[in-house]
């Protein structure tokens, strides 16, 4: 007994390396439990797709002979936010060390360009990476400075101390809005959260691709429930077992649905004010708007322009965003009127 069970667990240790050989990614604990989320979300995907078709066979071949259109649309955007999905997960939020080492990389290339007149500051703030190296040569740290630390101390207000904005975990000076996340261990720029279903953290870099991917489910959401209470509509006393299963995950899929209709528009009024989850939730504790009325978005330029700007404007991945003067801050925290809004001042 004691030799066979030596021998099934020599077997299953060297079964579990090879597997490791194959699939490096399952050595990490943190990786195989994000590909077992994925594994695990595909699936609900697939169980829900499956039991509605084994279900309710005759009735999904009459509506394809009769309007393939409807079927096809609603296998393309089952698809499509599978493909989201996985596109979202897979996508980079924008770390500080890989804008730390644009900046250098840009820096270095430009050089010999130092007397270049051409601002690296736009209209609205922002500063796209990599600058010029005149607006490198502004520092409140001297010249000798990195071209990193001189670009984000230009962020901050004068004055203002890098031990303060250095993580303590990568130990990289963290421009404004920019946050350690634990769980990937590195700083994120426009640190929103980290998703556990996702395995990564939502950031400058995919916090639009995650605005789209809750849009896809929720449509997909919403679809399945109609098709859902189609079906026990047409069919309630047909099979009771059958019947059973199916309003056990109609109830899911409603619960599923509201929790991403209230996730859906809290995404959407953090775009159209230009802010992140971590900002509005923690505001308190970060040092730079502790000071900013609750009212006051710092980094708002109006809801059309920042919707574009999530949406559309983005680029490059590395838009660093200075904080706002005491004179923004005070234009910004002035009520708008009804006139305001109809003439599309607030924009």
């Amino acid at each position: 007994m004691k030799m066979a069970n030596s021998f099934c667990r020599q077997y299953r240790d060297q079964l579990s390396d090879r597997c490791l050989n194959w699939f490096p990614c399952l050595s990490d604990p943190g990786r195989r439990s994000s590909i077992c989320l994925k594994v695990a979300l595909v699936m609900i995907h697939l169980i829900y797709l499956g039991v509605l078709l084994i279900a309710d066979t005759d009735n999904v071949i009459q509506t394809a002979k009769k309007n393939p259109w409807y079927i096809g649309l609603y296998l393309l955007l089952f698809v499509a936010t599978l493909i989201q999905y996985f596109v979202t997960s897979g996508s980079s939020p924008g770390y500080v060390i890989d804008a730390m080492r644009a900046a250098n990389e840009g820096y270095s290339s430009r050089v010999p360009h130092i007397n270049s007149k051409q601002p690296a500051t736009s209209n609205n703030g922002n500063v796209v990476i990599p600058v010029d190296a005149n607006t490198m040569g502004r520092s409140f740290l001297g010249s000798n400075a990195p071209p990193w630390t001189q670009l984000v101390m230009e962020m901050y207000p004068p004055g203002t101390s890098t031990r303060q904005l250095t993580c303590s975990y990568c130990n990289v000076l963290q421009p404004p809005r920019a946050k350690h996340c634990h769980d990937c261990d590195k700083c994120v720029l426009q640190f929103d959260h980290h998703c556990v279903w996702l395995g990564t953290c939502i950031g400058q870099g995919n916090h639009c691709r995650f605005w789209w991917y809750i849009c896809e489910e929720t449509a997909l959401c919403l679809w399945t429930g109609i098709l859902y209470a189609s079906y026990l509509k047409a069919n309630i006393s047909r099979s009771w077992w059958m019947d059973a299963i199916m309003i056990v995950l109609l109830i899911t899929l409603s619960i599923s649905l509201i929790f991403l209709v209230l996730l859906l528009l809290f995404h959407s009024y953090l775009a159209l004010t230009n802010q992140t989850t971590y900002e509005l939730v923690r505001r308190r504790r970060i040092p730079y708007m502790r000071a900013i009325p609750e009212r006051v978005y710092p980094f708002s330029n109006g809801m059309c322009q920042n919707f574009y700007n999530f949406c559309c404007a983005q680029i490059s991945i590395y838009n660093l965003e200075r904080l706002p003067t005491a004179r923004e801050l005070e234009v910004k925290s002035q009520s708008l009127a009804c006139s305001d809004i109809l003439c599309c001042r607030c924009c």
